[in-house]
């Protein structure tokens, strides 16, 4: 007989993880409660890292344009902030706030959730479909430091796939970005 093996975490085709972690905004927030109807992306972000700072407007802006299609965007800082006081809820509630998000930015404090999705860096970018099947792992263009020199826009390019029901082309190249601060064992 066959045997259905669940693929593993960050895997194309990997069913997204339920999570239900508190919010900036006070409230907390399940995988159900901020998925969107088309497409969900999960960013495993935080604000020291100058890799998230440098691609935060594309990624606040991309939340913009694709909103109205039936995407949403969710930031889940999992970093342990005790080297790092800019990733303490407070900050990253104050950070959520002036640069006006739109989508919700999670707090991971256990790091569980970040175990689960196997993430590994800040950013670390995943696009699921409708059906919270994992289409696309990877960077958010292809030049981090310089906006005017993207040339190509590949995580746009994953979502407007998974809008047209289609696969989203490989190759798919991961993120750059800093490591996620684990905690350390005590």
């Amino acid at each position: 007989a066959m045997v259905s093996l669940p693929t593993p975490a960050g895997q194309l085709g990997w069913l997204a993880a339920p999570f239900d972690l508190p919010g900036t905004d006070g409230r907390r927030h399940t995988l159900e409660s901020v998925r969107g109807a088309k497409g969900t992306v999960v960013m495993f972000i935080c604000n020291h890292c100058p890799y998230v700072q440098a691609v935060e407007d594309r990624i606040i802006a991309l939340g913009r344009e694709y909103g109205p299609r039936g995407v949403q965007l969710v930031g889940i800082c999992s970093n342990d902030p005790t080297d790092y006081p800019d990733d303490r809820p407070e900050r990253l509630h104050a950070r959520w706030r002036e640069k006006r998000y739109g989508f919700p930015y999670l707090v991971d404090e256990s790091q569980a959730v970040a175990r689960t999705f196997n993430a590994v860096c800040t950013p670390d970018l995943y696009v699921f479909d409708g059906d919270r099947n994992l289409a696309y792992h990877g960077r958010l263009d292809d030049d981090w430091q310089h906006p005017e020199k993207v040339r190509r826009r590949e995580l746009a390019a994953a979502l407007d796939a998974v809008l047209e029901g289609r696969t989203p082309s490989a190759p798919q190249t991961h993120s750059i970005g800093c490591s996620i601060k684990w905690k350390r064992a005590s």
